[in-house]
């Protein structure tokens, strides 16, 4: 009987260990599910006008670069200057020899004197035809009278035929004469303009000597540089070859291309005369003087005159400049990691919620040397955490925190385990000693 029951009172106490143990056991903590906070960087908006850059690319020009050229062919005498060399106004830049200047000023000298004294001695001429021919005239009436005379005496028989024929022969030289002196008095006109002209030509001849002969030494219009040398002292040039070149030093241009884009905002502030300043970080800073007459579907060239700095700088080197365009009222400007396309960002709400604004993105600027995306919008404020993390899964309401947040919370975490440990080691003498 015992046997029987053995196994039943087994069963009973481990069941009855079971229903002890399990009525004995901890509670399990209740476990409630937290939403995961991203953490992300915000930026605390403060709206105000700003002005976006535009990143420009272009040539040095020196639009007023003199090129000088040989006035007539000849020896280089003195070339006392060199490639690159600053010179100052009136300084000499180049000369040719006299000897081969002076030749074709002196003949043209001569040719002027050759011609006044024709000029002169056909006045005189003239005048000498004027009194002749008064003189001539009464020999031609006396001439007349002369043959009437003799015609009475051969009526009469008293004169031979050939004293009739002598006197028609006087007659007739001394009108041929009358009218030789009368033509040369009246072409008096036409020769002296044709010497005239003569003169004024020989004149315009030593004009263009003496302005060769001037040209010949060349000095310096203004304070300059030279550039593109292309002679040496000695050689043999021909007229009008070119000889070298010197531009104003504070006379230089950039020209860049300017997106069509753009083309409209910035003819409109030269509109306003609105003064734009681009600048290439290295003390260069040029001011827009307009855009060029042509263009390409793409643009037009933008010329900008260099108003300080720049030693540096020559014409056909190439330079990259930021352009300041016209400011922005109430714009902000964010890293391009806040940008979500070029049409939203996001701002951390008071409940730590991401919501979605919609911008308008009106170029970059620069923040500490680097590039910043200008934007502006109606619903961003002052005080706007903007956040500047760019997440992959942003969307409207996702749950958030601050770097600022997240580690203010760990300090003050660590506190507490400061205090804490603090607190054990008093109340343990053997720890505190």
């Amino acid at each position: 009987m015992l046997r029987r029951l053995l196994p039943l009172l087994i069963l009973a106490l481990g069941v009855a260990a079971f229903l002890w143990l399990r009525a004995t056991r901890p509670e399990t903590p209740s476990v409630t599910p937290e939403e995961r906070r991203w953490r992300v960087e915000t930026l605390a908006a403060t709206l105000s006008p700003q002005a976006p850059v535009l990143p420009l690319y272009g040539e040095i020009t020196a639009p007023d670069l003199l090129t000088v050229t040989a006035p007539l062919a000849g020896r280089i005498a003195e070339r006392p200057v060199r490639e690159g060399q600053r010179v100052a106004e009136g300084e000499r830049l180049v000369a040719l020899d006299d000897a081969d200047v002076m030749p074709p000023l002196r003949q043209a000298e001569a040719e002027v004197a050759d011609r006044e004294a024709q000029v002169e001695n056909e006045r005189v001429r003239h005048a000498s035809d004027l009194e002749a021919v008064a003189r001539e005239r009464e020999l031609v009436a006396n001439a007349r009278r002369q043959l009437e005379r003799t015609r009475s005496l051969r009526t009469r028989n008293l004169a031979a035929a050939s004293d009739l024929d002598a006197a028609r022969n006087e007659l007739a030289r001394a009108r041929v004469t009358l009218a030789a002196r009368e033509r040369a008095i009246a072409e008096h006109p036409a020769r002296l303009r044709g010497l005239e002209a003569g003169l004024e030509r020989a004149r315009a001849t030593l004009a263009a000597a003496r302005r060769d002969a001037e040209r010949s030494r060349v000095e310096a219009p203004f304070d300059g540089i030279v550039t593109r040398l292309r002679v040496a002292p000695g050689d043999q040039v021909a007229a009008r070859s070119e000889l070298l070149s010197v531009y104003p030093e504070r006379g230089l241009e950039l020209r860049a291309h300017i997106p069509g884009r753009h083309q409209e905002e910035l003819l409109a502030a030269l509109a306003r005369e609105q003064r734009l300043v681009a600048s290439d970080g290295q003390g260069a800073r040029f001011v827009l003087e307009g855009l060029a007459g042509e263009g390409d579907p793409a643009g037009t060239e933008a010329i900008f005159r260099l108003e300080a700095g720049g030693e540096r700088l020559r014409p056909g080197s190439h330079v990259a400049v930021s352009l300041a365009r016209p400011a922005v009222p109430q714009s902000l400007a964010v890293p391009y990691s806040a940008l979500y396309g070029n049409d939203a960002l996001y701002r951390m709400s008071e409940a730590n919620r991401m919501q979605r604004l919609a911008v308008t993105l009106h170029g970059e600027v620069l923040r500490d040397g680097e590039r910043w995306a200008l934007v502006s919008g109606e619903a961003l404020v002052d005080g706007d955490r903007v956040i500047v993390t760019h997440l992959p899964n942003a969307m409207q309401g996702l749950l958030v925190e601050s770097e600022r947040q997240a580690g203010a919370e760990r300090d003050d975490e660590k506190d507490e385990k400061d205090e804490k440990d603090e607190g054990e080691g008093q109340g343990d003498p053997e720890a505190a000693s």
